[in-house]
């Protein structure tokens, strides 16, 4: 076999490599007992369990927001922002957060809203300095 061949093929060989690990990398919807198992940031998907409220005083502390979130298995568990309660909140029929679990709290750093719209879906993405992004995956 020629120099320029095996070359080649290493090149493809790794390449092809480079691709799979960035493939297995790519961040997947846990639940809440997923998140409390692990030590990165993950994106839990839910909605907000509205029997036990909400939390937000702009004038005690305006960057302070909680609530409780219901998972897709059926978890209850409380989420604290550290950031403004995002406009309509009360208004989304799903949530995506991404954060941590620290002694059965969900600690959130970003918090991605399903909102209800007459045509089509949107979601926004509200960070934890209260910055209000409209996401288009269009």
């Amino acid at each position: 076999m020629k120099k320029s061949a095996i070359i080649g093929l290493l090149t493809i060989a790794i390449c092809i490599g480079f691709l799979v690990s960035l493939n297995a990398d790519t961040n997947t919807y846990s639940n809440f007992k997923e998140a409390s198992s692990s030590k990165k940031e993950e994106h839990v998907m839910g909605y907000w369990f509205k029997e036990k409220g909400l939390y937000y005083d702009a004038k005690i502390d305006p960057n302070h927001f909680s609530f409780y979130m219901k998972d897709e298995e059926g978890t209850v568990k409380k989420v604290i922002l550290n950031g403004t309660k995002p406009q309509d909140f009360e208004r989304s029929e799903k949530l995506v957060l991404i954060g941590q679990m620290e002694n059965d709290v969900f600690y959130a750093s970003k918090i991605l809203m399903k909102c209800p719209s007459k045509y089509n879906d949107n979601l926004v993405e509200v960070q934890a300095d209260g910055q209000v992004k409209p996401l288009d995956y269009k």
